[in-house]
């Protein structure tokens, strides 16, 4: 079977983290034998990406067999992926992160590993006044140049955050949330099923139109 990652992605990609990796990474995966057209895909990207630096390790889960960790994790659907350093972050992708969202899966796990986000200070604190549960679904496409950056704010916001759950969801594998969210464009951002707004903000914008959910 041919590997996902070509020889020079996967080239760029072993020097990115060889670079900025500090602390240990888990990579939790949520998978299943059958009636998942894109696991296969995504655990084979994983286990790609995994082998590439020796302080990220793969951990696989049958999202059956291994329900009560995923019951745990409030993963819902499948193929979920989590990004955990020494916390374990509410930092979640649900379908392949493929196309743009490759790029925040890697920025991602550069981030868990140092245990800090790179949002501005002024972002920092508003995300810090947080003072209860938070559920963000990013809903994106692999074609969306514009994706990535709404996506990179919520998993940042999760990573300063406990109280912040940030999904991000591809709409293609997961039509029937597409529909239920009446998903037009992407980036489309939905907050506590409460409120909603589309595009790539700037992070402070993105983070004051959370926000709103909260009142």
């Amino acid at each position: 079977m041919s590997s996902i990652l070509k020889p020079r992605d996967r080239e760029l990609v072993e020097r990115k983290l060889a670079e900025g990796v500090r602390g240990k990474v888990r990579i939790v995966n949520f998978t299943q034998q059958f009636e998942c057209e894109y696991c296969d895909m995504t655990r084979r990207l994983l286990e790609e990406i995994s082998e590439l630096n020796d302080r990220i390790k793969l951990e696989l889960y049958d999202f059956q067999d291994d329900a009560a960790l995923a019951e745990k994790w409030r993963v819902d659907k499948i193929p979920a992926t989590l990004i955990f350093g020494e916390r374990e972050y509410m930092l979640r992708f649900f379908g392949v992160p493929s196309g743009y969202e490759f790029g925040t899966l890697i920025e991602d796990i550069i981030d868990v590993s140092k245990g800090s986000s790179r949002l501005s200070p002024q972002a920092k604190e508003l995300a810090k006044t947080i003072d209860r549960p938070l559920h963000i679904q990013v809903f994106v496409t692999p074609t969306c140049p514009y994706c990535p950056r709404a996506v990179r704010a919520a998993h940042q916001m999760a990573i300063e955050n406990p109280y912040v759950t940030a999904d991000m969801v591809e709409v293609i594998e997961f039509p029937h949330l597409a529909r239920r969210y009446d998903v037009m464009a992407v980036p489309k951002t939905v907050v506590n099923d409460k409120i909603s707004f589309e595009g790539a903000l700037p992070e402070t914008h993105y983070i004051h139109h959370v926000l709103e959910a909260l009142k």
